[in-house]
């Protein structure tokens, strides 16, 4: 199939344009469209598993047309196991997102779901530009979107929660431009011509010094996406006044924006700076104090939803750790782990918002005993909750033990500590469980709560079967991600392989 990865890049939008000719009275007719689009959008992508090699070396999918020549922009789109993942991921959760606004949404609907298109393109775009220029342009394009669902569908602080969103991604995007730029530059006066090709980029040569400068001017646009500790101020409220459907895609997608620019920009562009000791120690102290920081937060939290955001740090705390681990099952890991943590916190809010939609409060005091009226609800609510707090034979677990596997070979000490997030996850996580679904109903208000409908149940099955898949069967995700990571901790740490094997004999 020809431009395979053109037509998963640009459906959503296509729909979106169509979606715009249909009369905003028409909300069947809306929904119905836009559920088929972000349908069409997700099986659009599942070739891309289907023919993907997971023995070849590089990018595959590999497009290229030039766009803006005078500046040495491209149209240069491709993936590897890693981006993969992530693609199928975002089109997943697109689809489910879309779908689970069928009855939430009653107010402007058209320009609902073509915010929600067009942020599907944007966040594909991220995950398969092999150009930087093109990045930053998706990278930008993802905030819009974002913007616009919260300060529009959010709670009652939606406009401040929105604002400060905003405000903070942005600025952490302005430092990464100049970091971008210093690279754009730096290529110019070695090569004689301009290019945003990363592929290019990669033969720069920098100074010990300047390469750290721009380490840290990507870290920061990078890291407030993550968001890592002390930038994560920012998602809780974003989380909490997000719709469900805005909650679902940050914490399952746009999160992992962060992540993947570490991945993909940070460690093969920077390798001097990345194998830094202070520099990997201070960004693995870092994601510590997250994982930490996360979890007793959200050991304190009265609000549902602002306890599974806090949550969130916690765990993308793990997934820092593992990039610098800088060794295949830390990085490994972490790609792993990033799709885990969109399936069972992706799962995590959509069961938040179906309990707000029925009982419009989120305050943990007001449940209890819910299993006896819900019993369809409090049963997949123990599979997220149990997934996301690692237990075994689960998705969870997967991740952050290859992730605890990396750390302790980096740095004993790391992985220690570690260890106690995962200790405090299952005790904030069972907690809650304890308080709103066991004992005895607090409030008659719950009594009649109906419980999972045929659409809510079909809408979670998909996360619900990828939970016990990936946890039972996780070979061929690895399989997957054997060759790019192996490419990457080459890069970083040249004779890194022919070491191991030397220390084997």
């Amino acid at each position: 199939m020809s431009h395979l990865l053109t037509w998963v890049l640009f459906t959503p939008l296509a729909g979106a344009a169509v979606l715009v000719m249909i009369p905003g009275r028409a909300h069947a007719a809306l929904k119905l469209w836009a559920n088929l689009i972000a349908l069409a959008g997700f099986l659009i992508s599942l070739p891309l598993a289907m023919r993907f090699d997971r023995d070849a070396a590089g990018f595959q999918f590999v497009e290229r047309a030039i766009w803006i020549p005078a500046i040495g922009a491209s149209y240069h789109v491709g993936i590897d196991g890693i981006s993969l993942l992530l693609v199928l991921l975002t089109t997943l959760i697109g689809f489910l997102a879309v779908l689970s606004s069928w009855n939430s949404i009653r107010d402007k609907l058209k320009e609902y779901y073509v915010l929600l298109l067009v942020l599907q393109t944007a966040m594909i775009g991220v995950f398969v530009a092999l150009d930087f220029f093109l990045f930053y342009v998706f990278w930008e394009v993802v905030l819009a979107p974002m913007y616009f669902l919260i300060g529009i569908w959010g709670g009652p602080r939606r406009l401040y929660a929105a604002l400060k969103l905003f405000l903070y991604t942005l600025a952490g995007s302005v430092l990464m431009l100049l970091g971008l730029l210093t690279l754009y530059f730096q290529h110019q006066q070695q090569f004689g011509f301009y290019t945003f090709d990363i592929g290019a980029l990669m033969a720069v040569q920098m100074t010990p010094a300047m390469e750290q400068w721009v380490f840290w001017a990507l870290f920061l646009g990078f890291a407030i996406k993550v968001p890592m500790f002390p930038f994560h101020t920012w998602l809780p409220d974003a989380h909490v006044e997000a719709p469900t459907a805005g909650s679902v895609i940050l914490a399952a997608v746009m999160l992992k924006m962060g992540t993947y620019g570490f991945i993909r920009f940070s460690l093969p562009l920077l390798p001097k700076a990345s194998v830094n000791p202070w520099i990997a120690q201070t960004l693995a102290v870092l994601s510590i104090i997250a994982i930490l920081y996360g979890a007793f937060v959200s050991l304190m939290q009265h609000d549902w939803k602002k306890l599974v955001a806090y949550s969130s740090v916690s765990h993308l705390g793990f997934c820092t750790l593992g990039i610098f681990s800088l060794n295949p099952n830390g990085i490994a890991g972490s790609v792993l782990q990033q799709v885990n943590h969109g399936i069972s916190t992706g799962l995590l809010f959509l069961l938040v918002g179906l309990i707000y939609e029925r009982r419009h409060t989120r305050q943990i005091e007001d449940f209890g005993g819910v299993a006896s009226v819900m019993p369809r609800y409090a049963t997949v609510f123990a599979v997220a909750m149990l997934s996301s707090a690692g237990l075994p034979l689960l998705n969870g677990f997967i991740g952050e033990f290859t992730i605890l596997a990396g750390a302790f070979e980096a740095n004993r000490t790391w992985a220690a500590f570690a260890v106690f997030g995962i200790v405090l996850g299952a005790a904030y996580l069972l907690w809650l469980y304890q308080r709103t679904m066991l004992g005895k109903l607090v409030h008659e208000e719950n009594r009649h709560l109906p419980d999972l409908t045929l659409r809510e149940t079909l809408t979670m099955a998909p996360l619900l079967a990828l939970v016990f898949w990936i946890g039972v069967y996780p070979k061929p995700l690895f399989e997957i991600l054997e060759r790019p990571v192996n490419q990457i901790v080459e890069r970083v740490k040249p004779g890194y392989f022919a070491d191991r094997q030397a220390e084997l004999r």
